[in-house]
């Protein structure tokens, strides 16, 4: 995928990170999830003035990934006291590696991954960490063979649903 590119996104890119991480989400785990849970998530979630606040705030960054001039998913991490759980300051967090369903098996992930463990270690990061929920094999396997392992679990709450997320860690250095 030599035509897909990596941007650093900045507030300008509010629209773009909403776009793909409502389509993203809904793509992901619609299927799994009332009507009325998924709604109330994305509005929760992916709300001008959350997607604001995530991309002004300084201890998150968001990188997006182009197919020319087409956003096909993104990438956020999350250092210090900006992390969803461990808040270790010798670790970076995946929050996010979202990727358009049009995109899949085309390497975007592992591409945004890649940008995701260049950032850890230019920050000289001892672990990288995410949650991945149970029931999403594919992202389970995609993480197991970039070198992660789980450790942990914890509740990710989608509407009144509450899902099992797997704690997954690398070591670094």
């Amino acid at each position: 995928m030599d035509h897909i590119q990596i941007t650093k996104a900045t507030i300008a890119d509010l629209e773009t990170v909403q776009m793909i991480g409502r389509q993203t989400f809904f793509e992901t785990f619609a299927e799994s999830n009332t009507e009325e849970d998924m709604n109330n998530y994305l509005q929760e979630n992916f709300s001008e003035e959350k997607v604001a606040a995530e991309l002004s705030n300084t201890g998150s960054q968001f990188f997006i990934a182009w197919d020319d001039a087409i956003p096909v998913g993104y990438l956020k991490v999350n250092t210090g006291n900006t992390q969803t759980e461990l808040q270790d300051n010798t670790s970076l967090e995946i929050e996010r590696i979202y990727v358009k369903s049009s995109h899949h098996g085309k390497k975007v992930g592992q591409i945004l991954y890649d940008k995701a463990l260049e950032t850890a270690q230019l920050q000289n990061k001892v672990f990288m960490w995410l949650g991945v929920w149970e029931e999403n094999p594919r992202a389970i396997r995609f993480y197991e063979k970039n070198g992660f392992v789980a450790f942990d679990k914890h509740i990710f709450k989608t509407g009144k649903d509450e899902q099992t997320d797997i704690m997954m860690k690398k070591v670094l250095q």
